[in-house]
């Protein structure tokens, strides 16, 4: 008795070699020709090289006329291909692998070498993943000119779960303390890509200084001030109260000293380039900072910052501070309880917002956002974060938020 039913399998298709126009079409031609299902395909190049996997499922009857046509239009092509039977069962086990959680680890540094790569990707080993994808955000870099050369970043596309997230997390910090690299470990949701809103802190984080000490050194108090800020940081006295003490110290300063301070703002490398992205790409942005309003509202006028939240001095009719400040402190609990209460006005999943900062002042803001980042941050501080910048500018939470320099037309030698 003949078996008339009509029996499937599925082929593995490999093809490699000089990437050319109409290649992938020529090859889906022929597919079509035997009625092939496609289950997967995959292409990567690199400098004009082609690697493409094509995963088909087709009658048995067919797959030995489809690999001969394959394979006579590979000469013509001039690429290699191969194939491999993937049976029932191993195609089964793959489907179910797929449902497993995704990670995307983003690699930043000014240039990154083989070696950092090696101790990242050892990492990644020893916590069960497989690697799925890479892809450089980065454009190429040039060897006729170095000095444009600013950064370097590649995404890699992880499928698993971490063994000990924990102890990874400590292993990522500590390459990026002793090789000058950035680590971002993201899971890879929804929310990852659809991130809406972004809140800094100001000092030492947007600018590169304290505004209350650059007040106090034109004062003549900036000693006074260094001691209680000093105490505070000790844990002797909590920030409202140090903060208080300080700004009493600043009584009788000129608002022209002010002015000049802010026209001599030391802006962070990176800054001016991550703003004018974020703005373009549609974030809101604020700034929820224990510095002053009045150095915030630069950033306001400068970039078009949707929320300023800060300390406001009180200035006399003379046009000298008085040694007060006006309204509650900005400490670390109000930056928390603002970046929560934008997202609700704003209509922001809280999964969609990012917090960066620098100082213990910021842990709760860092630890409510969907994602939180340490920038250049006290050894606490980065130590509590998932993520952290330490080595460069800004600009590399673009890498982190998944921005690529082609969308920004900024490709390099691509």
């Amino acid at each position: 008795m003949v078996n008339n039913e009509l029996k499937e399998e599925q082929i593995l298709i490999g093809i490699t070699g000089i990437d050319q126009p109409g290649l992938t079409a020529t090859i889906m031609r022929i597919l079509s020709r035997y009625e092939a299902q496609i289950l997967d395909i995959g292409q990567a190049n690199i400098h004009s090289t082609l690697s493409l996997g094509i995963l088909i499922r087709i009658g048995t009857e067919k797959s030995g006329f489809v690999m001969k046509d394959l394979l006579f239009a590979a000469t013509e092509l001039g690429v290699h291909i191969d194939f491999r039977p993937v049976a029932d069962k191993e195609y089964e086990g793959w489907v179910r692998h797929q449902g497993k959680n995704r990670y995307i680890l983003s690699v930043v540094g000014r240039s990154l070498t083989a070696l950092q790569i090696a101790l990242v990707t050892a990492i990644i080993r020893q916590q069960g993943f497989n690697i799925d994808n890479i892809r450089r955000l980065t454009g190429r870099m040039s060897i006729e000119h170095p000095e444009s050369n600013l950064r370097t970043c590649f995404e890699f596309s992880l499928r698993g779960k971490p063994t000990d997230r924990e102890q990874m997390q400590s292993e990522f910090m500590r390459l990026s303390r002793e090789h000058g690299i950035e680590i971002s470990f993201q899971e890879d949701t929804m929310y990852r890509r659809m991130r809406r809103l972004i809140c800094f802190d100001m000092d030492s984080t947007l600018i590169q200084a304290e505004c209350i000490d650059e007040l106090a050194r034109r004062h003549g108090v900036y000693d006074q001030v260094a001691a209680i800020t000093a105490s505070a940081m000790r844990g002797e006295i909590d920030f409202k109260e140090s903060f208080t003490r300080r700004v009493a110290l600043l009584k009788g300063l000129d608002i022209s000293v002010m002015e000049d301070v802010q026209k001599n703002l030391p802006i962070t490398e990176g800054c001016d380039r991550l703003m004018k992205v974020l703005k373009k790409a549609g974030y809101k942005i604020a700034i929820l900072s224990g510095g002053f309003t009045y150095f915030g509202e630069y950033f306001r006028k400068t970039y078009g910052v949707d929320y300023v939240y800060a300390n406001e001095l009180e200035v006399g009719e003379d046009g000298k501070l008085t040694g007060r400040y006006k309204g509650p402190v900005v400490d670390g609990h109000r930056k928390a309880e603002l970046l929560k209460l934008i997202a609700q006005v704003e209509q922001i999943n809280l999964e969609q917002t990012v917090a960066v900062g620098d100082g213990a002042n910021d842990l709760l803001m860092i630890s409510e956002a969907g994602l939180g980042i340490a920038f250049h941050a006290k050894p606490k501080v980065v130590e509590s974060a998932e993520q952290s910048i330490n080595n460069i500018g800004l600009d590399a939470i673009l890498y982190f938020l998944g921005f690529k320099d082609s969308y920004l037309g900024e490709d390099g030698v691509a």
